[in-house]
């Protein structure tokens, strides 16, 4: 973790146990620091799995895994490694993950195929196999940590601990959520250099989980950017022990679904924005919402072009309220526009209507908006019904500096 914490960052909240959920942290020493850097979480037995991974080709064998195995529906562990990727490390690379696996799976009496491993750090670097094997036979006998150790145990460039909770009510019954996430650059659909966990204690069936997070990770996680790259990575798995006491949500049309749909949106929500928050070097957190479009697709896309655009960010970094960068960044999205029907604002002040400044324009609201942390840019496009917001951060020197010495 960074020691100079981000101005967006917000304090960890209390986030509750989970029933099935027990974490444990240890040191497995994968570089030169003084810290935990391996987390271990035991999940109860029949808890479901479901998991949405980054699409970069170039991705780890973590991933690999990951995505082939989730289709079983059954976990009971998970394993984060922080320091080192293991990603474009080959046969080595794979086979310290399948040691985890086995020496995971051997303890708890389980198949390997259960238990879930993730990477994040430097790209190219081999996860070193003795280092591994100590740190995760220290992690099995460990004591239970709590959600803030665990938190901070999967971080990297991080400069704060990510953490968010949500409830909701099955059957008179309440179930809890608790959720942790890696993340700081690299960061853009889909996903980013991004490790997010979620545990519940409801009873889902696997299948169903998996659809409510794919579709609930496509309208948070896959809305954000901070420097439009696409980690080897990116990683998020949502676990549901089972331990809370209502009728197993089976599908869509099961009682309560429709209220466990809208906690894990929330959730994954919060967690998003928590990573915009902490983009390398930011200094502003960016709502883009675009409406007007042909389609809700084309929306994002366009949003997207937006929140993608260098010169936008570094416009917003200096508190310049420069509209003529958003018009660029509309008309480059490759998605439909007209010119003559765009409108463009800041902090929900326009300062451009069908294509043209407006006459009795005021700037001096718009620069005071741009003075703060939270900042929003709204753009119709006059062609239709679709709309979609992305968020994303400015761009800073800070960035730079990060990321000029990221290995060294």
């Amino acid at each position: 973790m960074s020691e100079a914490i981000s101005p967006l960052a917000t304090p960890f909240p209390a986030l509750p146990m989970i029933a099935g959920v027990t974490p444990r942290v240890a040191r497995a020493r994968y570089k030169e620091w003084d810290r935990c850097d391996l987390t271990f979480v035991e999940l109860a037995e029949g808890t479901s799995v479901a998991g949405v991974f980054t699409r970069n080709i170039c991705c780890s064998s973590e991933v690999e895994l990951g995505r082939a195995h989730v289709a079983q529906g059954l976990a009971r562990a998970l394993v984060v490694n922080a320091g080192n990727s293991n990603a474009f490390t080959g046969y080595r690379g794979r086979e310290a993950v399948e040691q985890i696996m086995d020496q995971v799976a051997a303890h708890l009496g389980c198949a390997r195929e259960q238990v879930f491993v993730s990477s994040t750090g430097v790209i190219g670097v081999p996860l070193p196999k003795d280092k591994a094997k100590a740190g995760v036979e220290a992690a099995l006998t460990a004591q239970p940590c709590n959600w803030l150790d665990a938190a901070n145990t999967i971080g990297t460039t991080d400069t704060f601990a990510k953490g968010a909770t949500a409830t909701a009510i099955i059957g008179r019954q309440k179930v809890t959520f608790s959720a942790i996430i890696k993340g700081s650059g690299m960061i853009a659909p889909d996903m980013a250099t991004m490790l997010g966990y979620i545990f519940t204690d409801a009873n889902v069936a696997p299948a169903l989980l998996q659809r409510l997070l794919s579709k609930a990770a496509d309208a948070t996680f896959n809305c954000i950017t901070v420097d439009s790259d696409t980690s080897t990575s990116d990683t998020v798995l949502a676990f549901a022990t089972g331990k809370a006491a209502h009728a197993r949500l089976e599908d869509e049309s099961s009682e309560g679904a429709d209220a466990f749909a809208a906690a894990l949106h929330d959730i994954c929500r919060q967690l998003a924005h928590l990573v915009v928050k902490d983009g390398e070097g930011a200094q502003k957190f960016i709502a883009v919402s675009v409406s007007g479009a042909v389609s809700d697709k084309s929306a994002r896309k366009i949003g997207m072009a937006i929140a993608n655009s260098p010169l936008v960010k570094t416009a917003i970094a200096g508190q310049d309220a420069n509209w003529g960068r958003i018009v660029m960044a509309v008309g480059k999205a490759g998605e439909p526009a007209d010119r003559d029907k765009l409108s463009i604002g800041f902090g929900g002040v326009w300062q451009a209507k069908d294509g043209q400044p407006l006459p009795d324009y005021d700037e001096a609201p718009v620069a005071a908006h741009l003075q703060g942390q939270e900042i929003s840019i709204e753009v119709d496009i006059g062609l239709g019904q679709g709309r979609a917001t992305v968020w994303t951060c400015d761009l800073t020197h800070g960035y730079i500096s990060i990321n000029a010495d990221y290995r060294s």
